[in-house]
Order: C-alpha cells, then sequence, then structure tokens
C-alpha cells in the first residue's frame, strides 16, 4: 500500500486526538483540526507550502475560536458541586451533647461523624433535637433547630 501525504496528514490527526485524552487540554486537539484541514488541502493536490498555511490557520483559529466555547462547555458543571465542609451546609443531624453557648459546649452527629455545634441564635438546644446546618466555621458547625420532636 502506497502513502500519500494526506494519508500522513489524517494519521498525525489521530495521534493528536487520541493524546488529548491523556493530556487535556484542548491545545492537542487544535493540532488534530489544523492537521485534519491540512489532509483536506493535500488531498485536492495542494502544495506542502499551502498544507502548512492551511494547517497553521486552523490550528489558530481553533485555539482561539473553538478552545474557548469547549473549555467553558467542559468545565460548566464543575462550580455546582459542593465538597468538603460546604456539602455539610443544609444537612440535618441530631443533638448528642446539649447545646450551651454560656459553656462553649455541643455536639451534633450527621452521617455517623460527630462535630462540634453552636446555634445560629445562640440559644441552648437539648440532647436528641432534630437541627439543620446552616453555616460552617473551620470545625465548628452553626445549626438550628430543623423540627420540635425529638429523637428518641
Amino acid at each position: 500500500m502506497e502513502f500519500e501525504i494526506w494519508h500522513i496528514w489524517i494519521i498525525v490527526a489521530v495521534i493528536f486526538f487520541i493524546l488529548e485524552i491523556f493530556i487535556p487540554s484542548f491545545v492537542v486537539f487544535n493540532l488534530g483540526i489544523g492537521s485534519l484541514f491540512a489532509a483536506l488541502g493535500a488531498s485536492t493536490g495542494l502544495p506542502i507550502s499551502w498544507q502548512m498555511v492551511l494547517f497553521s490557520v486552523f490550528t489558530l483559529g481553533s485555539f482561539f475560536g473553538l478552545r474557548p466555547v469547549l473549555k467553558k462547555w467542559a468545565y460548566l458543571r464543575s462550580h455546582q458541586v459542593s465538597t468538603n465542609m460546604d456539602a455539610l451546609i443544609g444537612r440535618s443531624g441530631v443533638v448528642i451533647e446539649a447545646i450551651d453557648p454560656q459553656h462553649n459546649a455541643g455536639r451534633v452527629k450527621i452521617d455517623g461523624d460527630v462535630w462540634m455545634a453552636r446555634s445560629k441564635d445562640h440559644s441552648s438546644i437539648e440532647c436528641n433535637q432534630l437541627v439543620k446546618v446552616t453555616r460552617v466555621d473551620s470545625i465548628v458547625l452553626e445549626v438550628e433547630i430543623f423540627s420540635t420532636s425529638k429523637i428518641d
């Protein structure tokens, strides 16, 4: 089988697209797009100088035109996920040690983890009371009464 120059451009484009999987930055992807357009020029019989012009123009064009759109789309949902301590806000738990602002005491159990807690309005909250986390301050949860009924 005899290779023509446009075959080589296609192989180079495929290699760039495969590399993009391992180097996720949308930079190598743009080189693949430039290679595809250079292959298109080579298949129509353009000289190598014009193939290089097509490669350069379409690589730069996709870098400045397509890359920002793809990055925005790829990272669109990444800002909506709460992680670590921020994921505790809005969660409910049970008071396992009475919250007493005068003695700076109180503990809440959420999903099996025990946290130091204080009440949002600086009031006392009894044991077995169902509470909701409103804010996280370092390792101390700020809570408010979620339900007036107690957990037995």
